[in-house]
């Protein structure tokens, strides 16, 4: 009786010590570190919307290693690797006691090791922390493997042990070696492939895919394929086919084994590091990119870069947007990933550069969408000086009074620096702001009138946004370059419907100076409008343009910002811009419903037919043209005027001298005085209206002169160390043709001149009242601000 008493006196010491001895065990689990190898960042994976890997990075560590949860991998694969390696994986806690008793046995009926009894965590174990093969390394591993059962998800696990497997040389994990052998992923693996993916790790250096390993991948491929058929855990064809594992087996055996690796995706490098950069810590990038349509663009990009390189031109970039969604389907930075002379590592579409004309059209829609202008309208287009700043177009000519939408189609310049100052600055920021450009200077007052024609930096992925709002109802989102499940965001109106249809119509007219030659022979894409644009100086050129569902923006210059007379929009970007959208497609030569039918927030308005204005009594020629319901331009026709004229003698005659005479109503045509003014200087005249008869004079309205130079709100800068008359500024205002203007500075006579001639003032430093009178009293005045310049 005493003896028991002893024995079970013993026996429950030694329970209290298991019990304690796991307890310290468990402690000890949860406060040791996990193996320091498990957090090793992975390698960063780029993928088209389709799934498929676009660009992989190496990891930090110089490895293939990309993460791939189990829900990733073939589940046929999955089965086989359990078969194969740990069936009781989902049971076991990191160590299989049925595993070590069954391999106690056989290695010692043997008489030498024949079966290693590691699970799949131990396995991992190894894999993070390798050590010698010795009995006390498997404690270590077992002791570690329970580590990881109690601190990670069965899941984790296999994810870990997924992504560290090793498969020879620098390439670890299934996913990275099913891309490095057989060039797709690991979502889909045929039989052969399984038994590959299960043979290299058991042994990876002598089983790595050489030619000097052929032999013996090949032998341990099919032993693991006949394993697995046995075992019954190898597909057998699709569901439901009756393929027999003889079938299979000759089929596994008659697949040619990997000799070598495949080198891993590298495509749209750009976009690849740019977005990397964007989200840094996500390993798995899924994009918007369309592989079709990014090759496309970049083969467009890589042809057109063998005819400009030698022109001097070495960098450019292009972007195609998909508009229903707002979707970035192709995405080029530049040539040459890897010219590092001329900056081929520059992300090109993120760059901002100046945009020369590229932004006229958003402006064009501001004045209508505001009831400024009409595309029917006259403009002037001639020399105009604010300040220091003088624009002029591109081929230094003036053409006097063109109408707007013709303007816009031949990008000049001078009447879009008008129609800005009428906008204003900040407004006009604010539509580009709202389109989603968002590399502009904050800072209040920073941009001026040179804004619009390309004194502001966008980028290209920032413009296609302007021109996914014009093309599409005048709205624009948000431009998506990632699929990370957000919803599709409600789009910001950018410009009117109207205002929009109107603009894409000025820009569909094909008798343009940017119509590229080549397609005067082959043709424009169907449904195309389009925009270039060419920088100050030849410093960059740019096509931006729209067909039935993409818009397209491609912009070529050089990142050290040297210029080449071949960087013209028309000629250089033009051609890759229609190349690009007649790629993309659809064709098709019918036009939309909704292009040939007005919005409705159109109307047909009567206009003078010569200027496009509301027409006065005086218009004996009109028609109808569209204009915004809410927004029609009010000014009345300024160049017809009824002048009663005394029929004898042809002058013009009034109320107070009418009598006595034969007298009749008369249109005639008159023109502005800055318009006067321009041609006298080019040594040319206009017909004018008669001059008012001796001791008459003449009726019509008593419309006070305007001052047009200097400008309202303008500063004026003096330069230091110019002598003061050769900084003398120019007085213009506009009035009658027969009217005289007097000028006064400070209240001090300046001078009497005709309304079509100009008066210059020397300026001084200062706040200055300038007021001009015509011969009948009438008046208007303006301050203007010198400064000098510092």
């Amino acid at each position: 009786m005493r003896r028991a008493r002893h024995l079970l006196k013993k026996l429950v010491w030694f329970a209290v010590g298991l019990v304690g001895l796991a307890a310290v065990g468990v402690a000890a689990a949860w406060v040791l570190p996990l193996p320091s190898r498990l957090s090793a960042p992975p390698s960063v994976v780029l993928e088209y919307r389709d799934g498929t890997p676009a660009h992989v990075f190496l990891a930090p560590d110089e490895r293939w290693r990309i993460a791939a949860p189990a829900e990733r991998i073939d589940p046929a694969y999955l089965r086989a690797l359990l078969a194969l390696e740990d069936k009781r994986f989902y049971s076991h806690p990191g160590v299989d006691p049925l595993a070590v008793a069954r391999a106690a046995v056989l290695n010692l009926t043997r008489g030498r090791r024949v079966s290693g009894a590691s699970t799949l965590t131990m396995q991992l174990v190894r894999m993070l922390e390798p050590r010698p093969r010795t009995f006390t390394s498997k404690l270590v591993e077992a002791f570690r493997a329970v580590q990881l059962e109690l601190r990670l998800t069965k899941q984790e696990v296999m994810g870990a042990y997924l992504q560290f497997v090793p498969y020879g040389r620098n390439v670890e994990g299934v996913e990275a070696a099913a891309l490095a052998y057989f060039g797709h992923t690991a979502a889909h693996l045929s039989p052969a492939e399984i038994a590959t993916l299960l043979a290299v790790p058991q042994n990876p250096n002598r089983r790595f895919p050489t030619t000097e390993n052929r032999a013996r991948l090949r032998a341990a491929r099919d032993d693991v394929a006949r394993r697995l058929l046995e075992a019954h855990a190898l597909p057998r064809g699709p569901e439901g086919a009756t393929v027999s594992a003889e079938q299979v087996l000759a089929e596994v055996h008659a697949s040619a084994v990997p000799l070598d690796l495949k080198a891993f995706p590298r495509e749209a490098p750009h976009a690849a590091v740019w977005l990397r950069a964007q989200r840094p810590g996500q390993t798995r990038l899924r994009t918007t990119l369309d592989a079709g349509t990014q090759r496309l663009v970049e083969r467009v990009m890589r042809d057109g870069a063998k005819d400009l390189t030698s022109r001097g031109v070495h960098n450019g970039a292009a972007v195609v947007v998909e508009r229903e969604r707002g979707e970035v389907l192709a995405l080029v930075g530049n040539f040459d990933f890897f010219d590092e002379k001329h900056g081929g590592q520059i992300v090109g579409f993120a760059a901002p550069r100046s945009p020369g004309s590229a932004l006229k059209p958003l402006l064009y829609a501001m004045g209508i969408d505001l009831g400024l202008v009409g595309p029917e309208q006259l403009v002037a287009d001639i020399p105009t000086t604010y300040g220091g700043y003088a624009p002029r177009n591109f081929d230094g000519r003036f053409l006097g009074l063109v109408r707007l939408e013709y303007a816009l189609s031949q990008s000049l310049n001078m009447p879009f620096v008008r129609l800005l100052e009428r906008v204003g600055v900040e407004r006009f920021l604010g539509s580009l702001r709202t389109s989603g450009v968002a590399s502009l200077v904050p800072e209040p007052g920073y941009y001026g009138l040179s804004a619009a024609v390309g004194g502001i930096e966008v980028t290209p992925l920032e413009l296609a946004g302007v021109y996914v709002a014009l093309a599409g109802d005048g709205r624009t989102r948000p431009l998506r370059l990632l699929e990370e499940g957000q919803p599709v965001e409600s789009p910001a109106e950018v410009m009117s419907p109207g205002a929009a249809w109107l603009t894409r119509k000025a820009l569909s007219l094909k008798d343009r100076p940017d119509f590229p030659e080549r397609r005067r022979l082959t043709g424009l894409p169907a449904r195309v409008h389009w925009k270039t644009g060419t920088s100050f100086g030849h410093r960059d050129a740019w096509a931006a343009g729209s067909g039935p569902r993409h818009t397209a923006v491609v912009w070529l210059g050089n990142f050290d910002h040297s210029p080449s007379v071949h960087l013209v929009g028309a000629d250089a970007a033009g051609p890759l811009l229609f190349d690009i959208l007649e790629g993309v497609g659809p064709r098709g030569r019918s036009l939309p419903e909704d292009e040939v039918n007005a919005p409705d927030d159109l109307m047909r308005v009567e206009v003078c037919a010569y200027s496009g204005h509301l027409p006065t009594e005086a218009c004996t020629q009109r028609k109808e043209v569209y204009a915004r319901r809410s927004a029609v331009p009010t000014a009345r026709c300024p160049y017809h005027q009824h002048v009663e004229v005394d029929v004898a003698s042809g002058l013009a005659v009034g109320p107070t001298c009418r009598a006595g005479r034969k007298t009749e109503s008369r249109v005639f045509v008159t023109w502005p005085a800055t318009i006067r003014r321009w041609l006298e200087e080019q040594h040319r005249r206009l017909p004018e209206p008669p001059s008012a008869a001796p001791g008459c004079e003449p009726g019509g309205e008593r419309a006070a002169p305007s001052i047009v130079s200097p400008a309202q709100g303008h500063i004026a800068l003096l330069i230091p160390g110019v002598p003061p008359e050769q900084q003398e500024m120019p007085l213009e205002a506009e009035a009658s043709h027969e009217r005289a203007l007097t000028w006064f500075v400070d209240g001090a006579l300046l001078g009497t001149a005709r309304a079509d001639e100009r008066m210059w003032w020397k300026p001084s430093v200062g706040s200055h009242e300038i007021l001009v009178t015509d011969d009948r009293g009438l008046s208007a005045k303006r301050t203007l601000v010198v400064r000098e310049r510092r």
